[in-house]
Formats: C-alpha cells, structure tokens, sequence
C-alpha cells in the first residue's frame, strides 16, 4: 500500500477544490484526497491513469459492506481501469466515477446526511 499520512481525523465537508488541492477543517492540502472513517488523508494519485488496485487498499480495508466510493477523476467524468473497478466489485464496494466537482460536491451532501461512504478526489487545477 502507498504511504498515507493522516490530515484530518474524521471527515469534514470540503471547504473548496482546485489550484491542485482542497480546502476543508480550515486548511488547504496540495495534492489529491482519500477520505475514509478514520480520516483525511493525502493521496498519491495526481491522475485517472496512475490508479490502481493497491493505490485503493484504504478502501478495501476500512469501509463497511455494502459501502460505496466517490471517485473524482478529474476536471472530467472518466471510467476508472479495469482492474481498479473490479477490486471494488470483488470486495463488495460500489464505485462512483465523477468529474472532482461533483464529487466533492456530492461529498458534501452525503456527509452532511451521515451516509457512511468513502471518497477518493483527485486534484485538479
């Protein structure tokens, strides 16, 4: 699994996106975002095509089933490769591709309605 360093522990609405990071708990984070049950984390996914199924283990490890994930890939709506979407399927965790502003936006509202659920955001400029 890719070194992860705790941000934020818990979850917190996302305050802004772009620039090449985000902005939640009033503080600003350059990079792309997991976010999971125990915390906000920093991502080592700069783009779509570097993602893959060991990049996504914090999921697997710490969601619940059923579960989902919301997957910003980007300025735009793109379909993750194979081998990631088939990870989530095996493990029984629905993925949900969207460009990074919907699902940051999304985030939002789920969060605010306590769904427990996992993000994965990717920066964008």
């Amino acid at each position: 699994m890719p070194s992860v360093k705790a941000y934020y522990p818990g979850r917190a609405p996302i305050d802004a996106y772009g620039n090449g990071g985000f902005r939640f708990a009033d503080m600003s984070h350059r990079g792309s975002l997991i976010i999971v049950p125990s915390g906000i984390y920093g991502w080592d996914v700069t783009a779509l095509d570097e993602l893959t199924p060991e990049r996504c283990q914090l999921f697997i490890d710490e969601l619940k089933r059923p579960s989902f994930v919301l997957l910003g890939t980007g300025l735009e709506h793109r379909v993750p490769p194979a081998s990631v979407a088939k990870v989530f399927a095996d493990a029984g965790i629905g993925l949900e591709p969207m460009s990074t502003g919907a699902a940051a936006r999304t985030y939002n509202v789920l969060l605010a309605e306590g769904r427990d659920f996992g993000a994965g955001l990717i920066a964008v400029d």
